[in-house]
This record gives structure tokens, sequence and C-alpha cells, in this order.
């Protein structure tokens, strides 16, 4: 009985998780604010405890996360409606670097260290502080980098030359599994693939760990 319990709980534990994730949207997972943070340590709490506390059942579970789900999507609303309560609770981006020039109030204020920043900085391929003309520690801990002129990439606008179309590429094989809908979004068939596979000597996709098909180039396979 025990053991079934658990279970049971776990279970509406983790339904009652996953809507609640995909309610409140994707920015939740990728941007993680001090308040999302805490929400997610709070959320997780509940759960937790509750699977192992027997005066808990499975109605004290989905009501406290119901509860605070609803705390957590009247908060978001807010943000989206008062632009004032933003500063409050989601933070400002702060600007650490300006103009080349390390701002060590803001660094401070952020609480970061220059090991930290150099951290953050090399996640952005800045391997040097004299790289970069504007550096922003943004709300969910990460930096955001304008590096100097002579330190960026070129551009074909730069060199003057003519716009092209960029495709994007499509994973028609994994683990040897055909992904048929990216392969009828490319405009081929199963034929195709497979003629494609016996160019590179293979007979099947279940031999394929990975393929990759872009346009104007040729089928990229990796085999097992």
């Amino acid at each position: 009985m025990v053991f079934g319990q658990i279970f049971i709980e776990t279970l509406i534990g983790f339904l009652c998780l996953f809507v609640l994730t995909k309610l409140l949207g994707k920015s939740q997972i990728t941007q993680i604010t001090a308040f999302d943070f805490i929400s997610a340590l709070v959320l997780g709490e509940l759960v937790g405890n509750a699977l192992y506390d027997k005066e808990v059942g499975i109605p004290q579970i989905l009501f406290a996360v119901f509860l605070w789900g609803i705390l957590i999507y009247t908060t978001e609303v807010i943000t989206q409606k008062l632009k004032g309560t933003r500063a409050l609770l989601e933070g400002r981006p702060t600007i650490i670097i300006y103009k080349g020039k390390l701002q060590k109030d803001n660094l401070t204020k952020g609480k970061l260290d220059i090991n930290q920043l150099q951290h953050l900085l090399r996640a952005k391929d800045v391997f040097s502080l004299t790289e970069v003309e504007y550096a922003i520690l943004e709300t969910n801990g990460t930096v955001s980098v304008l590096k100097k002129s002579l330190q960026q990439t070129t551009t074909r606008d730069d060199l003057n030359l003519q716009p092209e179309s960029v495709p994007l590429p499509r994973s028609v094989i994994t683990d040897g599994e055909v992904i048929w809908d990216n392969l009828q979004e490319v405009g081929f068939d199963k034929a195709w693939l497979l003629e494609q596979l016996k160019q590179q000597q293979i007979s099947s996709p279940k031999d394929v760990l990975y393929a990759e098909y872009k346009e104007g180039e040729a089928l990229y396979v990796v085999p097992y």
C-alpha cells in the first residue's frame, strides 16, 4: 500500500508540474529570473515533501500546486500589464562594461567578481575584456556582449556581397529511425532517401545514426 500510494502521488505530482509548465510557457524554462528560480524551488518542495508525508494526500498536492500556479500566473499577468512592476519582480539588465570600460559599481551590484565575469564572457567566445565594447548582465544571469568593431565577425554586407537565402537543415534520420515529417517537408520520399543512402553504400536507414538534409547539398550521413 505504501509503495502504491507513493507511485500514485508521484505520478499525480509529475503530471501537475508538467501541465503547469506548459501553461506558464517556455519563458519559465529558458529565462530563469530570481522569481522564477524561487518558484521552481517551491514547486519542487511542495511535491517532494508531499510524497513522503503520510498526512498529505493527493487533494493536498493538487491544491498546493494549483494555488502556487495561480500565484505565478497572476504575477506574469501583472508584469505584462504593468511595466512598473517588472523591475521589482523580474529585475533589470545591468551594464557592466560600457564603451570598453568595466563598471565596477554595477559589477558589485550584480554580485559578480572578475572570475565569474570572465567565465560568462568565455561562454560568449570572448577571452579578453579588451575585446568588449558593451556587456550587459541580463536578469537571468547571462551576459550579452557587443564586441568592439575590430573584433566583430565580418558579414556579407560589410563586403558588399549580394544576400543569399539561408536554408534550414532538417534531420531526416536519427538513431536509425526515419523522420517522415521532415522528409516530406523538404519534398522527398522514401525512394529518394534510399537512393541517397545507396550512393553512400548504406543499405538501410537502420544503419544510420544521423542523417541531415540541407538544400543544395548532398545528404549528410553518420553511419553506426
